[in-house]
């Protein structure tokens, strides 16, 4: 054990010029896209390099390289955090986070470690994408799970999904029961109340603007389906869990 007989706090300038922090809900979906599986999320993400767009994040290091080390860390970290809540085996999050952070580490420039990072977001998007994707038995099945996450954000038909798939609507909604346990009509609604329920969390869209981004029919209906999914409105759903990030799992019940 140490001697911290010496030890003090840090001091904190009050005065000091504020830093601008950027806020956090969009990291904390990025974090999310990875976990459900959100390859093409993540591929836009990596493309506009938000990782390595250093305004509005902290210093952790007066040296740049360094800095974004630390950010990887921390990024490998959450990335593995959400993903074990998401249902990756405890052992295979830690090993693959080790196995990335070893590589960052024998990197020498910034562009090396930006590259490291979005093969590691990538890497263990696609394993929670094939996890979720090993609900389904046949390849009909598969690639309508697929759809359903590439557009989420649209308006999605069991004609549509048929069509994109080339099987019959009939055939899809059958095989689709049997193989996840849920209609198709059900598995969409599911998914959109699970993105709805990260905005709720993670940014500051109104119940309006979330509507619309999950191409709902109005405001009062994403409020009944995301009740009759949930038991609570997206208000109270909100009020209960905005920002709670630490403990990414845990989510307020009841009704509101």
């Amino acid at each position: 054990m140490g001697d911290f007989q010496g030890w003090k706090p840090i001091e904190i300038d009050e005065e000091r010029e504020p830093a601008n922090h950027r806020e956090p809900g969009e990291e904390f979906l990025f974090y999310r896209a990875v976990a459900a599986g959100n390859i093409d999320a993540v591929q836009e993400n990596c493309a506009r390099g938000a990782f390595e767009n250093t305004e509005g994040v902290g210093r952790l290091s007066e040296n740049p390289v360094t800095n974004m080390r630390y950010h990887f860390v921390v990024t490998a970290a959450l990335i593995t955090r959400f993903c074990m809540e998401g249902g990756m085996p405890v052992e295979e999050a830690f090993v693959l986070s080790d196995a990335y952070i070893q590589k960052m580490d024998r990197c020498t420039q910034m562009a090396e470690i930006v590259f490291v990072h979005d093969q590691m977001a990538l890497d263990f998007a696609g394993r929670m994408r094939r996890r979720i994707r090993d609900v389904a038995a046949s390849k009909q099945v598969s690639e309508a799970i697929d759809y359903i996450y590439v557009h989420i954000r649209e308006r999605i038909t069991i004609n549509d999904l048929a069509d994109a798939i080339c099987i019959s609507p009939s055939h899809l909604s059958r095989i689709f029961k049997q193989e996840t346990g849920v209609a198709v009509s059900e598995y969409i609604r599911q998914r959109k109340v699970d993105m709805a329920k990260n905005l709720l969390r993670f940014s500051n869209f109104d119940l309006a603007d979330i509507a619309a981004t999950l191409s709902y029919a109005s405001q009062s209906h994403f409020i009944q389906q995301f009740r009759s999914q949930t038991g609570m409105t997206p208000k109270a759903y909100r009020d209960k869990n905005y920002m709670n990030n630490w403990n990414v799992n845990r989510e307020g019940s009841g009704n509101g």
